[in-house]
């Protein structure tokens, strides 16, 4: 018995002394040298951030009063139900809430588990060893989204929260059920960054684990913060290269998004040169069947943690690599207003495009029916095949919209499954005495209204408030159906 105590005494002083000698060797790693992030993302700059308040609050009565109108009588908030094969790229909400536009620019952190995400958004916010600092470690840490913004105060907000509060953009969150809003939290920090941008951490990828095992729909989830994003990180590290069925499917939902998706070789300073190539070509090779682009994605290689990159390293190459990185993040930053419009007017666009071909779909079917004609047979021949009534070359020739604008036939088939046709009504009927038409309205917003107001920032000017609430942001659109 004796013998049995000395000896756990002896494996306690051992693991003791070992915690003590890996304390003092983390106490000795020297921190890195954090100026050319502040200097680059312009931490120390003094002056006062652009007040845009007059052209977000432009930009809300351009989108209520002539986007808006037309994207809720053709219900496109049904068609986004088939986005990804309907609209490759980014959309917006359903029904844009004010919080969605004039919410900040949004960086989504997304890779294996275990690479490096949390201890990058550390670093990027100086978080280290301070009681904001993101939790990290070598095993899967990370399993809720984690929203961090800027705050007055370090404060914790509950998903069921954020989901409720309409003045946040987060509130359709809601629509993925009670189970998903516990994996979701929020975290202000007093930080000057998140003055200007929203960082969004993500569960590692795990590919052994089954997606219904999260109780939630985690892919799901994934695509709606894609689609809000203004700039995307794919991280990976020497030591999780292969490519699953979860990340296969993650890069098949960042389809038309790849000139804001950033991949990163994180930890690279825990190579030898030789070792570094093989990982660098071995991260190409997993990734060239899911990104289908014609030039090859950039991949950025560097280590993103505050202690100093390990010696006998390329010390110099890293870090022009971190700048550059940050470089392409302070650019979204500058122009998040620029974007922010372009965003708006891309989706009035496609708001436009899908009104005018429901129109379209309803007036070959007023054209078709007959009074002995059975309705359901009449447009069912007309959904499954478009192309034979010339529905979508129609368009083409009579409203010079590009072919490439167009979304996919088959995404029509389920939206008319669920709003019959005879619900809607044709364009030239949506049109009021002192509203004017709905199709003008919107054609006035993407070719005049929005690029002017995107000109305004261009140059310099900010667009007056009052005149604007004085004459609507433009004259009355002409009501064409209006009798003299």
């Amino acid at each position: 018995m004796k013998r049995l105590d000395l000896l756990c005494c002896c494996v306690a002083s051992l693991l003791l002394l070992g915690t003590a000698e890996e304390a003092e060797d983390a106490s000795k790693l020297t921190k890195r040298d954090r100026s050319h992030l502040e200097n680059t993302l312009k931490l120390n700059e003094d002056k006062p951030a652009d007040d845009f308040s007059g052209v977000l609050q432009r930009l809300r009565k351009i989108y209520h009063s002539s986007i808006k109108p037309l994207e809720q009588s053709y219900r496109y908030n049904e068609l986004r139900q088939h986005e990804i094969t309907a609209y490759p790229g980014r959309t917006l909400g359903s029904s844009a809430t004010d919080g969605e536009i004039t919410s900040k620019p949004m960086v989504l952190f997304l890779g294996p588990w275990s690479v490096g995400k949390s201890s990058m958004i550390n670093y990027l916010l100086g978080l280290d060893n301070t009681p904001y600092q993101l939790y990290t470690g070598a095993e899967p840490t990370t399993s809720e989204f984690t929203v961090i913004m800027h705050g007055p105060k370090l404060k914790t907000i509950e998903g069921i929260v954020m989901a409720a509060d309409s003045a946040r953009s987060f509130s359709p969150l809601e629509k993925f059920g009670q189970n998903f809003l516990e994996k979701l939290i929020g975290i202000e920090v007093p930080h000057k960054l998140l003055e200007r941008v929203t960082f969004v951490d993500t569960p590692g990828i795990i590919e052994n684990r089954k997606q219904q095992e999260r109780g939630y729909p985690f892919n799901d989830v994934c695509q709606w913060f894609i689609d809000r994003a203004d700039l995307i990180f794919i991280v990976f590290d020497p030591t999780k290269l292969d490519v699953g069925l979860e990340l296969e499917m993650l890069f098949r939902q960042l389809k038309g998004r790849e000139s804001q998706i950033r991949i990163i070789l994180n930890k690279a300073d825990s190579l030898a040169t030789q070792e570094l190539m093989r990982v660098y070509g071995a991260l190409f090779w997993s990734l060239a069947p899911l990104i289908n682009v014609t030039e090859p994605p950039r991949v950025y290689v560097s280590s993103f943690w505050p202690q100093d990159y390990h010696p006998d390293t390329h010390r110099d190459l890293f870090l022009k690599e971190e700048i550059s990185l940050l470089e392409d993040l302070n650019q979204v930053i500058e122009n998040r207003m620029e974007n922010k419009i372009a965003f708006i007017r891309q989706h009035a666009i496609r708001v436009r495009i899908h009104a005018l071909l429901v129109d379209r779909y309803l007036q070959t079917y007023k054209d078709k029916m007959t009074f002995f004609s059975d309705g359901e047979l009449v447009f069912r021949d007309i959904v499954e095949d478009p192309d034979k009534f010339f529905i979508f070359k129609s368009i083409l020739a009579k409203t010079n919209v590009s072919k490439f604008d167009l979304p996919n036939r088959e995404a029509y088939k389920d939206f008319f499954g669920i709003n019959p046709i005879t619900s809607f009504k044709l364009l030239s009927q949506q049109c009021s005495y002192m509203g004017g038409c709905f199709l003008e309205k919107i054609e006035k917003a993407i070719t005049r209204e929005l690029p002017d107001l995107l000109g305004s920032i261009g140059l310099g000017k900010k667009p007056n408030v009052l005149s604007c609430d004085i004459t609507g942001c433009g004259e009355t659109p002409k009501n064409r159906y209006r009798k003299p």
